[in-house]
């Protein structure tokens, strides 16, 4: 019996889905990730925006494409939000709470099994997303994500470093809805990292909030074996005026301070972010700080995407800004994003840097250096593998290298 587990949206979503995998394989299921034929389905769905609430709705169309009388199995934030559609296009089950160890539990009642469920996330990549903690009291306006994942609660330190000692990935990404936050009965996050000071892998850390940078928790970082100097730090404008309206806790100044803070201790560091365009309090004024931003804070990569009004926020009941005035920043936002990238990727040409060799693209083998520059090589090299390389010129969305070492490890 074969069963797909199919993700959209976040990178804890992907951490989710892959533990209902291992739980699934538990019971003798042949599990995969990437749609095709099977028995069941598990689809795993996104409302972080409009467009992302849409695609998890048109999931079980595409699903029956490749078998009409498979069951489906619902889960993640859409299903949470608004189950009804699920329901009459005929699932299976439909989880409308945050537990999805629920869905495991469904396929045992109808196909058989034992439900030994939490399990691990089972490994699909060279790099293995370890969740810490889930949930946001944070509330920022435009946010619908605190509603569908509910409060902040933290895994212990002895569960994370459990899962982690059993880790095989040569990478791995602590991560969950707001990891600034993490918390086990004290524990915060520099304690955690702390105790993982002798993990032999590569370790990345998840998205952050401008609060929990300080020296303690850079300090600790530095103390690591092999950190990856890639801070996801969340921005979202880069006007003080529409951060205090997207109830930021943080301003403009003291954004660029914490990204002072992050150079000093790691001067090669990549600071890559989030900016949202054309929030409905967002002037002209407003924009042209985000815009100016990105070069002054040193972005190595910005996703830029247009406001989402989400129902139950307070920016839902605000007046938006017409979309073409929307789009019409995202494509600048976007060009400056892009300009950064390049001007920031230009600065190790000629440089040696470690990458680890994720998949074949092109000819070349792919995979990311600790400061997440994506690098292309060219022919076939080992999956999992840890590479040094010289970066020797742009190419795509990153860097050409050439291999200069081997890690016999």
């Amino acid at each position: 019996m074969k069963a797909v587990v199919f993700t959209l949206g976040c990178k804890v979503n992907e951490t989710e889905s892959a533990s209902i995998m291992a739980g699934l394989e538990k019971n003798g299921w042949e599990v995969s990730d990437k749609l095709g034929y099977a028995d069941i389905y598990v689809l795993n769905t996104c409302a972080v925006t409009r467009e992302a609430e849409k695609k998890s709705r048109q999931l079980m169309a595409r699903a029956r494409k490749f078998n009409p009388d498979a069951k489906i199995y619902v889960c993640g934030c859409a299903s949470v939000k608004n189950a009804e559609p699920f329901k009459e296009k005929g699932a299976a089950f439909v989880c409308v709470s945050g537990d999805k160890n629920a869905v495991c539990e469904a396929v045992c009642a109808d196909f058989g099994g034992e439900c030994g469920m939490p399990c691990y996330p089972k490994q699909t990549k060279t790099r293995a997303f370890i969740k810490i903690q889930d949930g946001c009291n944070n509330f920022c306006s435009y946010c619908v994500i605190p509603y569908l994942r509910g409060r902040e609660k933290s895994r212990t330190v002895e569960d994370i470093c459990a899962e982690i000692e059993l880790c095989g990935s040569p990478e791995i990404v602590l991560n969950g809805i707001n990891i600034s936050s993490y918390n086990d009965g004290g524990r915060r996050l520099p304690e955690l990292i702390n105790s993982l000071k002798n993990v032999k892998n590569r370790i990345r850390i998840g998205s952050l909030e401008c609060s929990v940078i300080t020296e303690e928790f850079l300090n600790a970082l530095k103390e690591l074996k092999d950190f990856a100097p890639q801070f996801h730090l969340s921005l979202q404008s880069g006007s003080t005026a529409v951060l205090k309206a997207m109830n930021r806790h943080y301003t403009r100044e003291e954004y660029l301070e914490k990204c002072a803070l992050i150079y000093r201790f790691f001067p090669d560091a990549a600071i890559t972010t989030d900016i949202i365009s054309g929030f409905p309090t967002e002037t002209e004024k407003d924009f042209a700080d985000s815009l100016s931003i990105i070069e002054e804070a040193g972005f190595s990569r910005v996703h830029c995407f247009s406001f989402s009004p989400r129902e139950g926020t307070v920016a839902f009941k605000m007046k938006e800004l017409p979309p073409s005035v929307k789009e019409e920043r995202v494509s600048r936002l976007t060009k400056a994003a892009k300009a950064a990238e390049i001007k920031y990727v230009s600065r190790f040409f000629g440089r040696t840097l470690t990458f680890i060799a994720e998949e074949s693209c092109g000819g070349y083998t792919c995979g990311y250096t600790g400061n997440y520059i994506r690098v292309y090589v060219t022919g076939g090299l080992v999956s999992g593998k840890i590479y040094s390389v010289k970066l020797v010129g742009a190419h795509a969305d990153g860097a050409f290298a050439e291999v200069v070492y081997e890690d016999k490890n």
